[in-house]
């Protein structure tokens, strides 16, 4: 009898596992991914710690893009979007974006959570018929590529476009200081150095705050 009682309270717990929380299903997106692409100004080096997401399920994901980003032509102001960029894969629209980069000229550590309005995820998802320059063909177009541009002083720049199609601001955002400083690895904490030609601009024409 006990024996039976032991085995009857197993198949219980099988089926209560069975029937636990199912993972994710894939997001309905009319593309397979989305993408987030880093910039920022000629020789205002940066180093991202880490991109993460909250999508519009409410499903975090952690570390989608880190590392270099892609420079601009010009010290002051700003491009129109673009910049190096990564496909976010299996994640739906954003609701929040979560930035934690190192501005190496300064040196200094910055943060920020960037809230995406509804009307960037609605364009994210309205294609649009464009002449394409880089395949010379009409095409359906999406504005699936989220910008993020980073200028010392913690200055976030964000925009939302395409590859066909022209980049939309979406705002411009204040980060904080990181309290903890720039990231912590085996070693302790660290700065890198610029590159020594953005250090000697820097050294001969200082660093334009207030341009971006």
């Amino acid at each position: 009898m006990k024996r039976f009682i032991l085995l009857l309270g197993l198949l219980f717990s099988l089926c209560a596992c069975a029937s636990g929380p199912k993972p994710p299903t894939s997001p309905k997106l009319p593309y397979d991914s989305w993408y987030v692409g880093l910039a920022a100004p000629r020789h205002m080096e940066v180093w991202v710690e880490t991109v993460d997401v909250l999508d519009q399920r409410g499903l975090p994901f952690f570390h989608v893009f880190g590392g270099v980003a892609s420079y601009t032509g010009k010290v002051e102001g700003w491009h129109k979007g673009g910049g190096a960029m990564k496909p976010v894969n299996n994640v739906d629209l954003p609701e929040r974006l979560f930035l934690r980069w190192q501005s190496l000229v300064e040196p200094q550590a910055y943060k920020i959570r960037i809230p995406i309005p509804q009307w960037v995820r609605e364009e994210m998802v309205k294609p649009e018929r464009v002449f394409c320059e880089g395949s010379k063909e009409w095409r359906n177009d999406y504005r699936k590529m989220i910008t993020l541009g980073m200028a010392p002083g913690g200055i976030v720049k964000v925009w939302v476009g395409g590859a066909c199609l022209g980049f939309k601001e979406v705002g411009r955002f204040q980060a904080e200081i990181e309290p903890l400083g720039p990231h912590r690895n085996g070693n302790g904490i660290y700065y890198r150095a610029p590159n020594p030609e953005a250090q000697a601009y820097i050294d001969q024409h200082g660093i334009p705050y207030g341009s971006w």
